[in-house]
């Protein structure tokens, strides 16, 4: 297995600007996931690690080795797609041999190599089947046991998971990593998704118009946002914003909202008397209290899930969303008492977006 350096790499298209200066280090077998929304760059820069794109400026290094000039089977890379990209007229056994025989490995290597990746995978009932005769998921397993058999320094993965239903999506999370804690191989994986991103990774990498906006384990960017995007991007439901102007009173520090309202912090933040910032809460990270304590919050939505109910409402003119794992039983209109715990409200900046801590 490899590390992976990319130091300072830059992307264009014709005089379009993708990637910016954009710098990472991948520990050997690590699960590194990028995210961000479309147009980001993570795709960009995937192609790029895997040379199926042309760098513009900086280098890729994966081992010891800079590969900024090497072609694509020289990287000792393999690569999951989200389309699959399966041979239609081959069998399963034949679609996972056939970069093997290319590299004109011999038919007893090939066969170990096809069956114990087949029983990795639990495809070894389907190896003389069409890709046509399988489902989805099954598909999907094809497409990794490719990868798993070239026995590469670097798994790369383009988001895989995009083109299955959601109960198969999650049962493919746990199938991908499950076989990276079984072949700890150095492993970048794409996704817009950021609960793919929360349940699989090592460390996340948050990315927004070709920069790199937080990198860190999923737990810290959840707990410890460094500013708006990224507060609001990991997360679901999304983190809560309310606007309002810091106000120091009885030695404490305070965001006045609208209509003066004045919700509490823990007083640890920085900032000035009068700052322009954004006071911020997870939705589960409250309780509900008696009239005047906290802040009333008008009942908008009430969306039962099972497990928990999503309670969305009305503060200030601004919409936010309270997660209840009680059963209570509440009506549209009905006014909520809601008290964000002080401890893990966060206060950003307005101009700049960054967190004051």
């Amino acid at each position: 297995m490899a590390a992976i350096e990319i130091r300072e790499v830059d992307k264009s298209f014709d005089a379009t600007p993708v990637l910016h200066g954009l710098s990472l280090s991948v520990a050997d077998g690590e699960f590194l996931v990028l995210v961000g929304p479309s147009g980001c760059g993570k795709s960009t820069l995937l192609r790029m690690i895997a040379g199926l794109e042309e760098i513009s400026g900086g280098e890729i290094v994966i081992g010891e080795r800079v590969v900024n000039d090497l072609p694509p089977k020289d990287r000792d890379i393999a690569m999951v797609f989200q389309n699959y990209a399966l041979y239609p007229h081959m069998t399963v056994r034949d679609n996972m041999a056939f970069s093997l025989k290319m590299r004109g490995e011999s038919k007893a290597a090939v066969a170990k190599k096809v069956a114990d990746a087949a029983d990795i995978l639990n495809l070894s009932s389907y190896l003389d089947r069409y890709p046509r005769q399988l489902s989805g998921g099954q598909r999907q397993r094809v497409a990794m046991g490719r990868a798993i058999v070239r026995d590469p320094q670097v798994f790369l993965f383009d988001e895989p998971l995009s083109n299955l239903d959601a109960k198969l999506r999650v049962q493919m999370r746990v199938e991908i990593k499950s076989l990276h804690n079984r072949l700890r191989a150095t492993s970048i994986y794409v996704t817009h998704d950021q609960i793919e991103a929360m349940t699989m990774a090592d460390r996340i990498v948050v990315l927004q118009d070709g920069r790199v906006e937080q990198v860190g384990s999923p737990l810290e960017l959840y707990d410890h946002p460094a500013n708006l995007f990224v507060a609001g991007f990991i997360g679901s439901p999304a983190m809560n914003f309310i606007h309002g102007h810091l106000r120091r009173r009885d030695s404490g520090l305070w965001v006045e909202a609208g209509e003066g309202t004045l919700l509490q912090t823990s007083g640890k933040h920085r900032g000035e008397e009068g700052q322009e910032v954004v006071y911020s809460f997870r939705p589960e990270q409250f309780t509900l209290g008696a009239e005047g304590t906290g802040f009333p919050a008008k009942i908008l939505v009430i969306e039962p899930t099972g497990a928990d109910t999503h309670v969305y409402c009305e503060f200030c003119g601004t919409q936010i969303c309270v997660v209840l794992s009680e059963r209570l039983v509440f009506k549209s209109g009905e006014i909520l008492w809601v008290q964000p715990k002080n401890e893990v409200v966060h206060v950003f900046d307005a101009a700049t977006g960054k967190v004051l801590n």
